[in-house]
């Protein structure tokens, strides 16, 4: 890379700080119990883990939004907690990491989602979900849309993060792209199968492949002619501006609309690959936010991949600071 592109790219990167960006999506709070396992049970045969270790962290769209703040942006959070402990802990934890928590609204009637992981010998034993997929139910949701609609005169971009627990579906999908392409900010969805041909009219989209392919209803295809044919489907089916389909070891394609699409192809950037674990978030974190700054969609997907790289290279649900980004370019 030249020093003039170099230049071009931490110039974005610095625009990151101060810039509010509004998530909304399903929120939910991981639980990590870590131990060791010198026995079994003598009441059935599994592991006896004794615990040593136990941290939570924010998943879901919560992890989005933690993304963003450390990027140095103004990330406010739109989504459903319930009135329980595990609620109060992941608005907590969210708040101490910078992200503003006024717009979660409380469900007395579902609980906070919640994953916990129990943890032997590195070795992951069992986990256990709580949760309700149900969609959230009418007075809840309106209280949701009221929040974002004022949330989203000062925003700069909205990130859509679908976790398929009931906070998006078709009752409010439809009237967030509506208000973002009214408001002439960018929109970018992280996808669920269930509602993956709702999403129309965004900005981008950023499913990785196995979404690609299971949210069109298609078997899959390793090859990379079969990969370029399903983005320009799926952006010519959602109408979208972009499409961009995280390919792992592959990297990234992005799709741009226009009277032929455009394809650009960017070769991942990870030296070695120790966890993918939130390489998702990362991805449509880093891209809304420089799409945010006027980044164009090829610059914004470049330097999105550049944070994938990062944060592959760490153990565990990682980030990548603006900092780093910029050390790698």
């Amino acid at each position: 890379m030249s020093q003039q592109n170099k230049q071009h790219f931490i110039d974005i990167i610095d625009r990151f700080k101060g810039k509010e960006i509004i998530v909304i999506g399903d929120i939910m709070l991981d639980q990590f119990v870590k131990g060791s396992v010198s026995r079994i049970s003598p009441e059935a045969p599994v592991p006896v883990v004794n615990v040593e270790e136990e941290d939570f962290i924010a998943g879901g769209a919560g992890n989005v939004a933690v993304n963003l703040a450390v990027l140095g942006a103004k990330p406010k959070i739109l989504s459903v907690i319930g009135n329980d402990v595990k609620g109060s802990i992941l608005k907590n934890y969210l708040a101490d990491k910078g992200v503003d928590v006024k717009a979660l609204v409380t469900d007395c009637n579902r609980p906070t989602t919640q994953k916990v992981r129990i943890i032997a010998e590195r070795q992951q034993v069992v986990r256990v979900d709580r949760e309700s997929k149900e969609r959230v139910c009418p007075p809840v949701a309106k209280e949701c849309m009221s929040n974002f609609k004022k949330a989203v005169k000062k925003a700069k971009g909205v990130v859509m993060s679908d976790y398929g627990k009931g906070m998006l579906s078709d009752h409010n999908i439809e009237e967030i792209i509506n208000i973002c392409r009214k408001e002439n900010i960018p929109v970018c969805v992280d996808p669920k199968i269930d509602n993956f041909l709702k999403y129309k009219r965004i900005t981008c989209m950023t499913p990785n492949t196995k979404e690609a392919w299971e949210g069109m209803g298609l078997p899959p295809k390793k090859d990379n002619e079969a990969i370029l044919d399903l983005g320009k489907k799926i952006l010519k089916t959602l109408d979208a501006e972009s499409i961009l389909i995280t390919r792992s070891a592959e990297g990234m394609s992005l799709f741009e609309k226009g009277a032929k699409t455009k394809i650009t192809t960017i070769k991942a950037t990870a030296k070695e690959v120790f966890d993918v674990t939130g390489a998702g978030d990362t991805v449509i974190s880093v891209l809304t936010l420089a799409l945010a700054c006027g980044a164009s969609l090829a610059d914004s997907a470049y330097i999105a991949n550049k944070a994938a790289g990062i944060v592959v290279a760490k153990l565990g649900t990682a980030t990548a600071t603006a900092e780093e980004i910029k050390e790698v370019l």
